[in-house]
């Protein structure tokens, strides 16, 4: 019954991501609960690409719940719409108390040919990030690299390696506080879509930013909700 339950849920919310007419998809922060936190997670692997996704399983891991949960999850609505407005290129994610936001060359966030350097256009428009990022402190970002298929598979697995770490130096330089900030690498081993297409290895290559809670922002959400 439980795992139907599950199934239930993640058919429910995947309809709720696929529908909707914006790239940003607010789940309604009053509703969450952990079954819903998990079937959440779900819809978002299939929706960002692969099983075993790393930004999905971050996500719902960083998941609270109960009047904590919602606290933190209005916040991130709201992070959510601004991140959205800045940069209006972007996919942005809501899941649980978290947001998904994805950087591919629709948001013209790009790295030099074949290396990890960023042109001086995503330099720009990752600076206007780090103006909303700065105005949540309290939240932790993990930045994930993902490649097309183009070439070896473990060369492009350190290429996604050393484009997540750019990034989050680039944050680094730009007064993002370091222990805020973690990346690794997935290679070529969750595309989005088709690498048969020059349309679909443009989506391939991307970083993924998972954006969470950290553990001054639990615990004033749950003071504020009266569960310490």
């Amino acid at each position: 019954m439980k795992n139907k339950t599950l199934v239930v849920l993640a058919l429910f919310v995947a309809g709720i991501f696929l529908n909707s007419c914006s790239s940003l998809q607010n789940a309604n922060s009053s509703q969450k609960g952990a079954g819903i936190g998990v079937a959440a997670g779900a819809a978002l692997g299939a929706l960002i690409g692969g099983k075993d996704n790393r930004a999905a399983g971050a996500l719902v891991g960083a998941a609270v719940g109960g009047g904590a949960g919602a606290i933190i999850g209005k916040q991130m609505d709201k992070q959510a719409e601004e991140i959205e407005t800045t940069m209006p290129g972007a996919e942005v994610v809501r899941s649980e108390e978290g947001i998904q936001l994805i950087l591919d060359e629709n948001a013209d966030v790009r790295f030099e040919f074949d290396s990890s350097a960023l042109t001086s256009a995503s330099q720009t428009n990752l600076g206007k990030l780090v103006e909303v990022f700065n105005r949540y402190p309290d939240t932790d970002i993990l930045v994930i690299g993902h490649t097309d298929s183009d070439g070896a598979e473990s060369y492009n697995q350190t290429l996604s390696e050393k484009r997540a770490a750019s990034v989050v130096g680039f944050l680094k330089s730009n007064g993002i506080q370091a222990a805020r900030l973690s990346s690794v690498g997935m290679g070529e081993s969750q595309p989005r879509a088709t690498n048969d297409t020059k349309a679909g290895k443009a989506q391939n290559r991307r970083v993924e930013f998972t954006i969470t809670a950290n553990e001054d922002m639990v615990n004033a959400a749950k003071a504020q909700a009266g569960e310490q």
